[in-house]
């Protein structure tokens, strides 16, 4: 019975209803070669992209470039917003690296930079941040906020401002896992040599049965990683 529900919930939920809809229609379209075959390899694409096994396939190139030093060698703590709702409240990724961040500071002493505004949204994800830290009681004269950057190479160039301002030389840059590569090439583009200490791990790479059933939450951490593939592509082609 506990597996016959979990079977009916992933494939009445989503993802799984459009993948059964879409071999529905491949069906139905059978007589329609064209269709039928957009329709089989839209449930096959959508399948495979809300499955563990893939999705891991999809971060691990991303999350494996940069382990977390042993000895932690830098004079500044940079955390990169990873978005805010307008509601005032940080999205799962910032929380990650803040915490993160926050338990460095506490290890450390050394001071964070906080580098994020409101790309799309209306509240600064750093303002945010900063708010969480002095609650934490993290003391404000060892808190910079950057407020105006939009996105990684705002990040960087933001941060390298500050840095210059207050004089610190070596970031420890803490950022998503499967952000750290295209982060790292930005910084150093801007002529930062930062310490990476990712965060944000997405990858498992341990599956049972359950692990092959098409799930909402895979699909959508499938979908951060293959963004971030665009990303990298964009910026080695723009920047």
């Amino acid at each position: 019975m506990f597996f016959l529900k979990k079977l009916l919930s992933y494939l009445i939920l989503p993802p799984g209803i459009y993948i059964l809809l879409f071999l529905l229609i491949g069906i139905l379209s059978r007589k329609r070669k064209v269709i039928s075959i957009l329709a089989y390899g839209g449930a096959l694409s959508l399948y495979l992209i809300s499955v563990e096994p893939v999705k891991d396939l999809l971060f691990y190139p991303l999350e494996s470039r940069y382990k977390r030093p042993e000895v932690i060698d830098g004079d500044v703590i940079v955390v990169l917003g990873g978005g805010a709702y307008n509601s005032g409240y940080l999205k799962a990724s910032s929380y990650k690296r803040l915490i993160t961040g926050f338990l460095l500071h506490r290890k450390t002493g050394r001071p964070l930079i906080l580098s994020g505004g409101a790309s799309i949204g209306t509240i600064p994800e750093a303002k945010v941040m900063r708010d969480l830290l002095l609650e934490f009681g993290v003391d404000e004269e060892d808190i910079y906020a950057d407020l105006r950057s939009r996105d990684t190479r705002e990040n960087a160039l933001q941060v390298r401002e500050i840095c210059k301002k207050v004089r610190y030389k070596k970031p420890i840059l803490v950022t998503s896992a499967f952000h750290m590569p295209r982060a790292v090439m930005v910084f150093k583009n801007a002529g930062l040599s930062v310490v990476p200490y990712p965060t944000d791990f997405k990858f498992e790479g341990r599956y049972n049965l359950y692990s092959l059933f098409p799930k909402y939450s895979v699909f959508y951490d499938s979908s951060i990683a293959i963004r971030e593939y665009i990303g990298l592509l964009f910026y080695r082609l723009f920047y």
